[in-house]
C-alpha cells in the first residue's frame, strides 16, 4: 500500500491530500481497497459519479455506445444528443439545456450565463456586475471558480485574487 502511495504522490500534481486508503473496484454504493476492506462511498467522486460503480444496465450502455460512437465534438451533430436533450428539457420543463463534462463547467457556463443576463436584460453597467457566493463553496478548480473559495491557498494566483 504504501508504496503505491508513493508512487502517485511522486506523479501526481499536488492538489489534494488523499485519505491513506488505496481502492481497487467498487461495485453499488461500496468500495473494496486492496486488503478486501470495505468502504460505503459517501463521496463518490463530488457527485460526479452519483450513479454508483459496476451497475450492470450502465455498464452494458456503455459498452454498446463505445462499440458504435465514443465521444465527439460539438462540431458534429450525433443521433444520440438531440433526444437526449428533448427528454432533459420535457422532464425539468426547461426550453433548452446544455450538457457539460464537469460541474466547474457547468458553474463557469452559469456565470457567464448570468452576467450576460444581468449586462443585456438588467441594463447594468459595463464591468459593474458581481456575482456573490456562499463561504466555504466548492464548485472546482477553474481559474474563475477558486477565486470564490473561502480557503486563501486555493484562491492564490486566481482571476479574482
Amino acid at each position: 500500500m504504501e508504496q503505491l502511495i508513493a508512487l502517485e504522490r511522486t506523479y501526481c500534481a499536488d492538489n489534494y491530500a488523499p485519505l491513506p486508503v488505496v481502492l481497487h473496484s467498487g461495485a453499488g454504493a461500496w468500495l473494496t481497497d486492496i486488503h478486501g476492506k470495505r468502504y460505503l462511498d459517501l463521496m463518490s467522486a463530488y457527485s460526479a459519479t452519483s450513479f454508483g460503480h459496476g451497475h450492470p444496465r450502465l455498464l452494458a450502455a456503455l459498452v454498446r455506445q463505445a462499440g458504435t460512437l465514443a465521444m465527439t465534438s460539438r462540431a458534429y451533430y450525433t443521433d444520440r444528443l438531440g433526444p437526449f436533450l428533448q427528454r432533459l428539457c420535457e422532464m425539468t420543463r426547461m426550453d433548452r439545456a446544455l450538457p457539460m463534462n464537469t460541474g466547474a463547467e457547468a458553474v463557469e457556463t452559469a456565470l457567464k450565463a448570468a452576467r450576460k443576463w444581468g449586462y443585456d436584460v438588467k441594463g447594468i453597467a459595463p464591468d459593474r456586475a458581481q456575482v456573490i457566493v456562499c463561504a466555504g463553496n466548492f464548485a472546482g478548480r477553474t481559474t474563475t471558480i477558486v477565486g470564490f473559495s473561502s480557503e486563501a491557498q486555493y484562491r492564490a494566483g486566481s482571476v479574482s485574487n
